[in-house]
Order: C-alpha cells, then structure tokens, then sequence
C-alpha cells in the first residue's frame, strides 16, 4: 500500500500580513502599558514630596505667627492676625421670598441648593456679595484640618464636559492628577495646600470641585433668621473661624 504524505501548506500573504500587524499592535499595548507604570510612579512620587512640602509650608506658617506674636509682646505691643485669605460659605436658605439679585449671587457662588458649601477667596468683590447675602448664608475662615476633612469625606469632582459634567468621587489621587497635574497639583494634599494658602491654582482647584453636599448639623440649627452674634444666638452671618465647629457637625 502506498503512503500519502501530506505537506504543509504555507500561510498565505493576507495571514502573514495579519499576523505581523496582530505582532504590532500587542507590541504598542506593551510598551504604552510599561511607559504608563513608569508615569503613574513619577505622579506618585510628586504627590508624596507635596504632601510633606504642606507639612513642612504649614509649620512654617505656625512658627511665623508665633514669632510675631513674642516680638510684638516684647516690644509691648498687640499683634494683629493677618486676614484671612479663603472663606467657606453654606447656603441655609431656599428659594422663596428671595431677591433677584441674592438669587443671581447664589449662582454665581455655585450655591444652588441649602446645605451647599463652596471655598470663596476673599477680595473686594467676594466681600460685597456676602454682604448681601449675609442673613442667608453662614461663612467663616476654616483651618487646614477642615478643609482636609471636607475633601476626604465629602469631596467630589466635575468630570466630563461643560453642560454634561459627572459627579465623580475623589478615591484617589490619580483622578485629580489627570486633570490638575499640568498645573503643579498631584493629590488631595496639593488641593488643601491651594485651599489653605488661597495659592495660584485656587481657581483651577475650587472650580473643579463639586459644590460640596452637606448634612443638617448634628443637633440642628438654632435658629436660621437671626444672625450668629446676636445676643439671643442665631445662625447665619460670619463665623469667623467658629465656623470650624458647624462644619464638623455637618460633615
């Protein structure tokens, strides 16, 4: 009986082409998924160093004021804080029976709902709008603590397009770093320092937050119509840096 062998025929050019583009495009994957590791360490790094620069920017700050304050009692004199730079603004006031002008300045303050929250930078312009709208907002100067503390519980981000932004949660740092790493900003701990030090990326920085969604304080409010100073006691008007304490409760 005779054999048949049977040979093997060779691919043809279409397989061939095939296989060295399939060879191509798994080459590319490879190389962007190394050159993305190498990035994405770098980011971390950079996020690191601006954590411990805030430390490092934050104890010096303290240290400064301290020193003004011994200088000024050993010269026998009253040392006077500097202003305050950034302010915290909540809306405790709905929609009726409000004016058309406080009505445009809640939404220019992106403070469209009650409980609303937003960080403000504090200039002539910011002062006389709260002016107007001071029997319907409390507002105050908050420390770095706060500001950590409202961006790691409550902070979320506007992803996507205008007209079409995403609420999306700030789990780590890589989604503030694709869209603030141009502008120096790595992590949280870069947001706080922009917040706390009213730096040059607060615009870039509070415009990309989300209008922080608050709770009704733990125990309540006192009462909304009367102002904060009053002797009676009240809840809106400025805080100064009391409004620490109403932040917490709400947080």
């Amino acid at each position: 009986m005779s054999r048949f062998v049977t040979k093997r025929v060779p691919p043809s050019e279409s397989k061939k082409l095939k296989l060295e583009r399939n060879q191509k495009i798994f080459s590319n994957i490879q190389s962007k998924i190394k050159n993305d590791r190498v990035k994405l360490n770098e980011l971390r790094k950079k996020a690191k160093i601006e954590a411990f620069d805030l430390q490092k920017q934050y104890k010096k700050h303290v240290k400064s004021i301290v020193d003004l304050k011994r200088q000024a009692k050993q010269n026998g004199g009253l040392y006077r804080p500097a202003e305050p730079k950034v302010a915290f603004v909540i809306r405790l006031k709905g929609i009726n029976k409000l004016s058309p002008k406080v009505r445009k300045i809640f939404q220019l303050f992106r403070l469209r709902q009650i409980n609303n929250g937003v960080f403000l930078p504090i200039n002539k312009a910011t002062t006389e709008m709260l002016k107007v709208i001071d029997p319907f907002v409390a507002y105050g100067y908050p420390s770095i603590s706060m500001i950590r503390k409202l961006l790691y519980k409550r902070g979320y981000l506007k992803v996507g397009k205008k007209g079409s932004y995403q609420r999306v949660r700030i789990q780590d740092n890589s989604i503030i770093q694709k869209r603030l790493a141009s502008k120096g900003v790595y992590g949280i701990e870069g947001m706080v320092r922009e917040l706390f030090f009213c730096g040059e990326q607060f615009k870039a920085v509070s415009s990309l937050l989300w209008p922080f969604k608050l709770s009704s304080p733990n125990g309540g409010f006192v009462r909304k119509s009367t102002r904060f100073t009053e002797p009676r006691g009240g809840d809106c008007g400025n805080r100064e840096h009391l409004i620490n304490k109403l932040i917490d409760r709400m947080c």
